[in-house]
């Protein structure tokens, strides 16, 4: 097995953009355990409950990065499943606290346009987040430009869907008063010439 395969946070496939492939990674870094131990140590008394909960969240824990979208699931009880298709993607934040960094992790969070304020999906241990954080942006784009070429825009990377009524509205002024300026005897509209 080659050594980009042992570590199931790391991976990377030969041919990928700098030896990532985010389609390789499954589970999380086991940094990402070492990371939780200290977290709950840092608990005091609660020590031992934060600890099992983590244990279950981080055994349970599985990623999926398709031509689709991101699918993660976690929980051994109460088991949770996410998937997002790159189109619904809104924004990504990349965060570490002072452990993190030092450890190497981050946590990528996937937002869409729910209407919660809180992240859709938190990525855990990841090492190489800023490769996960570009492709995931590259493939939000991708997906975008995809859905208005389907809508049969003329320019794919200007618009995500159908035009909006407003949009239309604006462009038409924008363009009458370009012509309006362009005119011959236009003024600048203080009784001057433009």
């Amino acid at each position: 097995m080659a050594e980009h395969d042992s570590k199931p946070g790391s991976m990377g496939a030969p041919g990928a953009p700098g030896g990532f492939d985010p389609r390789a990674i499954e589970r999380p870094d086991p940094v990402l355990m070492n990371y939780y131990v200290i977290v709950s140590v840092l608990t005091g008394p609660g020590f031992p409950i934060v600890l099992l909960a983590s244990w279950f969240r981080y055994r349970t824990l599985r990623y999926r990065f398709d031509e689709e979208g991101v699918w993660m699931s976690w929980g051994m009880f109460f088991k949770r499943e996410v998937n997002l298709a790159y189109r619904r993607i809104q924004d990504i934040h990349l965060t570490r606290n002072l452990i993190q960094r030092w450890m190497g992790l981050a946590t990528v969070s996937v937002q869409t346009a729910s209407g919660s304020a809180a992240a859709e999906a938190s990525i855990e241990g990841i090492l190489q987040a800023e490769q996960l954080r570009d492709f995931l942006y590259a493939k939000m784009r991708g997906a975008k430009g995809l859905d208005g070429a389907a809508h049969g825009m003329e320019d794919p990377a200007r618009s995500a869907g159908p035009p909006d009524e407003a949009l239309v509205l604006l462009r038409e002024i924008r363009d009458a008063l370009r012509a309006r300026k362009d005119a011959p005897g236009a003024t600048d509209g203080e009784g001057g010439r433009a």
